[in-house]
């Protein structure tokens, strides 16, 4: 046993995108703090953040039906999708800033301008989407939307989709080409980089075993090194990105803001296809809308890739389960994140979830075949020999007890944190990756108070709209998306004002 010990300012556990933009974020707002990186496996975003692990859709709101429900009066609530979009135009913001500072470089090594478009069938979606149309077209952060249910305008849009198409029934979709392709893999690769130059100490193969609190309020974490040697090491402030990792570290700090919270693991596949010939036919992230029973998380879309300068196809996600919490987790990774203090908790969310359970049993039995008659849905002529599967990431999912009742399943990205302010968590799935320069911020935020007033001037500079709601300073949108294109690499956009 190792009696290895260091002190640091910050420790970060994890490294992915979360972590890697905390980290950035914190080198700019206070460059003489200490940062300690700990990652299990042997490089950067290897788990949730890979390019292969999550769909890189650089989630907007501009195609995801799920964003934006109808009310029972038949009015459509945008309000989720406000939230979404507002968030990642402070990513946008954020990376502008990065490059425009040379700390990264290459921008279209991590974002490529793609149409986001929704896509639906039969008359009451038809009737939803011109609605949802008709709503989102009118405010500033989402003009520029097309519409049509014309099958020839379609064809222009997606050929691939519309080529051999026999039914009758109607179809339309939006079309918005303010749309993006990320690759948070890339960009979190990019983000370490820069970190090591900053001095950031990272260790890989470092695995984080426990997590304490030592008698003067800092955290001292028990980490086993790639030669199974125990260190020990201090910091004054713990930041837990560890994806699916995070929450049984979560429970071992004891904080009793992680107490009554559960996790659900849902695992995901793709069908991937590398074909010149079909890829060349699309250009879009379509975006269906989700099965009766499925989670919001298996929306059903055919994406358009750009992966080291390769482009390619997914289709997906098939949902599945699996007891991991990540893809290089333990089969033990669920039974053993129930505690005395979720046991209730999360058996009321068994109880409530038996449809959804048996949702990803069913899909998860499915053969190849199965999968490939969904994938016609939208691709009437695809051909099995050109699909190859893909194993995804997995998700968890936060079960918590919410006013909507014991054991609620929450779909998105929670941060918990102690009462002061000395160690955060990040929970959750869907839209994580590309809401995570704001979801930091509100780390920031949530635990260095004490800052905030010194480090506002920077934090605007990074973030221009910092402060601000986006949606009510149209001029402000405008100006944020044109700078943003250009710096980014983005073809130019269409006015939006």
């Amino acid at each position: 046993m190792s009696n290895r010990q260091t002190e640091t300012d910050v420790i970060l556990i994890g490294a992915g995108i979360m972590s890697a933009t905390l980290g950035t974020l914190l080198k700019e707002l206070a460059p003489d703090w200490k940062i300690t990186v700990f990652e299990k496996l042997a490089s950067a975003g290897e788990e949730s953040s890979n390019e292969w692990n999550n769909a890189g859709t650089g989630h907007a709101a501009l195609c995801e039906l799920n964003y934006t429900a109808e009310k029972p009066d038949g009015s459509i609530d945008i309000s989720k999708a406000i939230v979404v979009n507002e968030h990642f135009q402070v990513s946008m913001q954020f990376w502008s800033y990065l490059v425009n500072s040379n700390l990264i470089r290459n921008p279209q090594d991590f974002i490529m301008p793609l149409p986001h478009m929704s896509l639906v069938q039969g008359e009451k979606d038809v009737a939803f989407l011109k609605k949802r149309f008709e709503t989102m077209s009118k405010n500033p952060l989402f003009q520029g939307m097309e519409f049509s249910d014309d099958p020839k305008k379609l064809m222009e849009w997606i050929p691939l989709i519309m080529k051999d198409r026999t039914s009758n029934e109607p179809i339309a979709a939006t079309k918005m080409d303010s749309g993006t392709d990320v690759n948070f893999g890339a960009l979190t690769r990019m983000l370490f980089e820069h970190l090591k130059t900053k001095n950031v100490d990272i260790h890989y193969k470092h695995s984080v075993d426990d997590i304490k609190r030592t008698g003067d309020g800092a955290w001292e974490l028990k980490i086993k090194n790639a030669s199974g040697t125990v260190e020990r090491h201090k910091a004054k402030f713990v930041f837990i990105g560890g994806g699916g990792g995070s929450l049984p570290l979560l429970q071992k700090s004891g904080i009793p803001e992680g107490k009554h919270i559960g996790g659900f693991p849902i695992s995901g596949l793709f069908m991937v296809c590398n074909n010149p010939k079909v890829v060349a036919q699309h250009h879009a992230k379509v975006y269906g809308k989700a099965k009766v029973g499925a989670p919001p998380m298996s929306v059903p879309h055919l994406d358009t890739r750009f992966i080291d300068n390769k482009k390619s196809l997914l289709f997906g996600p098939f949902a599945g389960f699996s007891p991991k919490f990540l893809k290089t987790g333990s089969m033990f990774d669920l039974i053993g994140s129930v505690k005395p203090n979720n046991l209730l908790t999360m058996l009321a969310a068994g109880a409530k979830n038996l449809g959804l359970t048996k949702y990803l049993i069913q899909q998860l039995m499915l053969s190849k075949e199965k999968r490939m008659e969904e994938l016609r849905e939208f691709i009437p002529n695809a051909k099995s020999e050109d699909w190859d599967m893909l194993v995804a990431g997995q998700r968890v999912q936060v079960i918590k007890d919410t006013p909507a009742g014991k054991g609620t399943l929450q779909f998105g990205t929670e941060v918990v944190s102690a009462a002061d302010g000395s160690i955060a968590a990040l929970l959750g799935a869907s839209p994580g990756a590309s809401t995570a320069v704001s979801v930091m911020l509100e780390v920031i935020e949530k635990c260095f108070p004490q800052h905030l007033k010194a480090w506002e001037p920077k934090i605007k500079e990074m973030i221009p709209s910092f402060g601000l709601q986006l949606v009510e300073h149209p001029e402000l949108i405008h100006e944020i998306r044109t700078s943003t294109a250009r710096t980014l690499g983005l073809k130019k956009l269409k006015s939006v004002m």
